[in-house]
């Protein structure tokens, strides 16, 4: 009898202490919940029913159904300009840009002296300022003394008008957008700081030469890293809005007209909040189809390590 009423006590303890720990969780989660309910939920949940509105600010929203999305996908000339612009950047910096910090991430990870400060260095991109890196490329893209175009006529080769021509414009941008690769970079580089060293010591001793053991130890460890840094990638490349808006507002003919700098547009210059509404919730099954395809496709191509080892 004593020995079940100790039980009995220590359970009942246990569900006090529990209870205890539980409501100090709460509070100090609490902070958390209310800011994510409050700017975060709750504008998601008003989007959604202002994407049904014709609301301009300056009147009180009235009903509109679902004329924004067809006006959108009938009668927008401009809406699916914009979607081709937003996708034709993504299907070319999204590879070119995962190839780059691959291979950035190849090299940074070779052990040499000095190599935290050249890590530093390519970094660096990342985190700076996305207005400061916009005016650096306006400078470096200027037709007539800009860094790049000099560099071509150095070597004899004509130097294209970039953002000011319709054909240079999207490839302007594609290619500013590999200089900022650090931030994929650091996370390539954590992965093959990761791959086990004992799997490739085994392929040495199977007789795997460099490109071998690069082909079937490298890339089949770095699948889901790849696969990671594609979905951040497709996703910050529909995203994309800040260089657009400083150094082409969208011109020259709207080729640099991305989707979500004519969402701004929409919304904060023509003050039509329910169309622009509308706009990001398109946006927003767009990426989450996107997202859902590949990872059903990821199944026949990312690999983790224990499928391996036991392979």
């Amino acid at each position: 009898m004593t020995g079940i009423t100790h039980s009995v006590s220590r359970k009942a303890i246990g569900r006090r202490g529990l209870s205890r720990e539980a409501r100090w969780g709460m509070f100090f989660v609490a902070p958390w919940v209310i800011g994510f309910l409050i700017f975060t939920l709750g504008p998601v949940v008003a989007s959604l029913g202002l994407s049904f509105m014709d609301y301009e600010l300056i009147s009180a929203p009235t009903w509109r159904g679902l004329g924004n999305y067809i006006e959108l996908i009938t009668r927008d000339r401009l809406f699916g300009r914009s979607l081709y612009n937003t996708v034709y950047y993504t299907l070319f910096s999204v590879p070119l840009g995962l190839m780059a910090a691959f291979m950035l991430a190849l090299l940074l990870n070779v052990k040499l002296p000095g190599m935290n400060i050249y890590r530093t260095v390519f970094y660096l991109p990342a985190v700076t300022s996305g207005v400061a890196v916009s005016l650096l490329w306006i400078w470096l893209f200027n037709p007539q003394f800009g860094l790049i175009n000099y560099l071509l006529r150095s070597i004899g080769l004509p130097g294209p008008g970039w953002l000011v021509d319709e054909a240079w414009s999207k490839p302007a941008f594609i290619l500013m957008s590999v200089w900022g690769v650090g931030g994929t970079t650091i996370i390539f580089l954590a992965g093959l700081q990761g791959v086990p060293r004992t799997l490739y010591e085994a392929a040495e001793i199977d007789g795997a030469n460099t490109w071998q053991r690069f082909r079937h130890v490298t890339i089949p460890m770095m699948t889901p890293v790849i696969f990671f840094n594609m979905i951040v990638g497709i996703i910050g490349s529909f995203q994309v809005f800040t260089s657009a808006y400083v150094m082409t507002q969208g011109g020259p003919r709207e080729s640099t007209l991305f989707y979500v700098l004519y969402l701004f547009r929409q919304g904060f210059k023509l003050l039509r909040m329910g169309y622009a509404a509308s706009m990001a919730w398109i946006l927003f099954v767009i990426i989450i189809v996107l997202t859902l395809i590949q990872l059903r496709l990821s199944t026949r191509w990312v690999y983790y390590e224990s499928e391996l080892t036991e392979g």
